[in-house]
């Protein structure tokens, strides 16, 4: 504005390409400051607005109010707005269209007709790119003013509004009744087809945040073992796209209507991984046995959430998830738990007694900050950057790996900038030690075998990504269901592909160099194979750290004192207490190092049984066990009703709820909202969701 009342044409050009590159710097960033200027009426289409109107007003400025080019760049402009409609309204209609009411994975939807996608650069972003089509006629406009070569503004101001209409014309063919998918009812009459062919007996029921896949796929290997015909039934749309690779069928089913009318008579035990509002919606299925199996072991007070009282069973890895409930006297019945050892700990390896490198590896695997205050949530805050600079600063050399919680960060600022200071703390020390002559000489030696490894990572990730592509690039959801088919031969080198991948990343670099893991490559448990001890927090982390018998440490953030701590929490009963100074690790350190001093090996080796269940049977074992005797329960008492009710008509609530429409309105919104709450408990208002919608079910 101001180069424009000073006038000056070269300044305002300046400004304006610096206006438009910082948009689209934000837009890359996926900036937070992108939807606060949305809320503030500063949205996309209005900071476009207000540059054209800079530039009307650059125009009269300059005294070319009375000429032709004015009246042109004004017309382009409204004319260029007035298509913004149709073009919104095309993209819409486009996306709604091609929305189906489910999103599968191995399922076979042959009985419905799901057209190829139109090509992403189309509807990706549309609105974007759309208002960008304006920089022809601000840049002719711009040097037909500056130079009075007024064909120059004439010819970028056609081009915009040609630009304009042929994207509209683009759009055009994928509003075809042959380019949409066909109607949610046809697609769900498939669906139900499909499901009455495969008969699923065992259901993985998962609900949850776009932050909260992990624990869902940490169930995926599991139900890919387990007797029977698994089905995995999601809720979240988001969620897809971060499910792990599997050969499990997967339905995603975001409508509560639509999920209740599914044709589920087959299923005999639904299995639940997470206390979300959502799972009110299955439930209500009486025909089946509901188990609460959580997505993790550990002493937090979600392991022992009141609402677990609303499954038939709740399953735990060992004997301390039993003690736990009854000590907590929530209401779950001592009948209803099952033992069922952590079949996800297979990978795990067991302590050899010595360390696996020349110095030893010290895994830090802190826990999130929780939804409250309470300073006993994580170590990151009081204790994080001591733990890691005791470490550093050990007077014989430790090579840490640090590997936070996939949550940190999300509630609270400090813990995000405590995380952002620990990272830089080790890349600090990582650049420090390789300028080290001791570990510049290994490096040396050590420097084709990692540029191989490298080398092999990059082709493993190419490899793997072929083979991820199941359908052509730029595929919408609605074509991935129809692509995404199991096939046992690219699950089986994918999987080969993954191992040889983690194996090749830790060849990649030298053992004595720091490194900060995240995202979903390495996996926790991978990080725990490579290293010789950890530190970390009241989390199912120390929970599933103990099966590799190795010596730990967890830190007492509240300031307990070891005692009560221990008193409190079974998974430290056998770990070195810190303060939030870490003095402590010393006697970690030394653990590691001579088995002489590791003074907790024998109370590690009776709480692994105590925490995860006996090595024999083994956990898929007794897993399939309690499976097989959950689904005899639901036959069972489903041949009882049959046999009490005769023939007699009886009404049955899912259905007439999901006509009626009963549950599925008020209460449904009040499920989703509560539903990302908290990934580990229900909230009070998912709670009296829960409540409201049993009542009307049963009524």
């Amino acid at each position: 504005m101001l180069a424009a009342l000073i006038p000056n044409v070269w300044f305002f050009a300046a400004a304006t390409a610096v206006t438009y590159a910082a948009d689209w710097y934000l837009h890359q960033r996926g900036s937070y400051l992108i939807n606060r200027l949305s809320k503030v009426r500063a949205g996309l289409p209005i900071r476009f607005l207000l540059r054209q109107l800079m530039l009307i007003l650059l125009l009269a400025r300059l005294d070319l109010a009375e000429e032709p080019l004015f009246y042109t760049a004004v017309a382009t402009f409204l004319l260029f707005y007035g298509l913004q409609a149709p073009h919104g309204a095309l993209t819409t209609l486009i996306r709604l269209r091609r929305t189906m009411p489910v999103v599968t994975r191995n399922v076979d939807l042959h009985a419905v007709r799901i057209p190829d996608a139109p090509p992403g650069a189309l509807l990706r972003r549309s609105a974007e790119k759309m208002l960008h089509l304006d920089i022809p006629a601000m840049v002719g406009i711009l040097i037909a003013a500056g130079t009075r070569e007024y064909a120059v503004g004439y010819v970028g101001a056609a081009l915009t509004l040609v630009l304009a209409l042929a994207y509209l014309a683009a759009l055009l063919p994928y509003v075809r009744r042959g380019a949409l998918v066909p109607p949610a009812a046809a697609v769900l009459k498939a669906v139900d087809t499909w499901l009455r062919e495969y008969q699923p007996t065992v259901v993985l029921y998962f609900s949850g945040s776009n932050e909260s896949a992990y624990q869902g796929n940490m169930w995926l290997e599991t139900m890919a073992r387990v007797e029977g015909r698994p089905l995995i039934v999601m809720r979240e749309r988001g969620l897809v796209p971060q499910l792990a690779e599997t050969s499990v069928p997967v339905i995603c089913v975001p409508a509560g209507t639509h999920l209740m009318n599914l044709d589920l008579s087959t299923v005999r035990v639904c299995l639940y991984p997470a206390n979300v509002g959502k799972n009110i919606h299955i439930l209500r299925v009486p025909t089946m046995k509901h188990v609460f199996i959580g997505h993790g072991d550990s002493d937090k007070l979600a392991s022992v959430n009141p609402y677990s009282k609303v499954y038939d069973e709740v399953w735990t890895a060992g004997r301390a998830g039993r003690d736990r409930y009854a000590l907590a006297d929530v209401g779950v019945r001592d009948e209803d738990i099952v033992e069922v050892g952590r079949p996800q700990l297979e990978p795990i390896k067991s302590w050899t007694g010595t360390v696996k490198n020349p110095i030893p590896t010290v895994l830090y695997a802190p826990t999130w900050e929780g939804w409250d205050d309470n300073p006993g949530n994580t170590s990151l805050l009081l204790a994080g950057e001591n733990i890691v600079r005791r470490l550093l600063a050990a007077d014989d050399p430790v090579r840490i790996i640090y590997k936070p919680h996939p949550f940190t960060g999300i509630r609270s600022g400090k813990a995000k900038a405590v995380d952002a200071r620990i990272r830089g703390m080790l890349g600090k020390a990582a650049t420090e030690r390789a300028a080290e002559p001791r570990w510049a000489k290994e490096a040396e030696r050590a420097a084709a075998a990692h540029s191989a490894a490298k080398a092999e990572l990059v082709r493993i990730d190419a490899r793997l990504a072929e083979l991820g592509a199941v359908g052509r690039s730029g595929g919408d959801e609605a074509e991935e269901s129809r692509v995404s088919l199991a096939d046992p031969a690219r699950e089986a080198e994918a999987a080969q592909l993954r191992a040889a991948w983690n194996d090749a990343y830790w060849r990649s670099f030298g053992w004595w160099e720091h490194r900060t893991v995240t995202g979903a490559q390495p996996k926790l448990y991978d990080c725990f194979n490579e290293s010789d001890a950890m530190v970390s927090d009241i989390s199912s982390v120390v929970s599933d750290f103990i099966a590799s018998g190795k010596p730990y440490a967890v830190t007492d953030s509240a300031g307990l004192g070891a005692e009560e701590f221990k008193r409190q929490n079974t998974a430290v009963r056998a770990a070195v207490i810190l303060s939030n100074g870490a003095e402590e690790l010393d006697e970690l350190l030394a653990a590691v190092a001579d088995p002489a001093a590791d003074t907790l090996a024998g109370a590690r080796r009776e709480l692994k049984t105590y925490l995860l269940g006996p090595d024999e049977p083994t956990s898929m074992e007794q897993f399939n066990a309690a499976v097989r005797a959950l689904a005899a329960k639901a036959e069972a008492r489903n041949a009882g009703v049959a046999q009490r009710i005769g023939d007699q008509a009886v009404s049955v609530p899912d259905r007439e709820a999901a006509s009626s429409g009963v549950g599925t309105g008020e209460s449904e919104a009040l499920a989703d909202a509560g539903a990302d709450a908290d990934p580990d408990a229900v909230g009070e208002t998912e709670a009296e969701t829960a409540v409201t919608e049993g009542t009307s079910a049963a009524r």
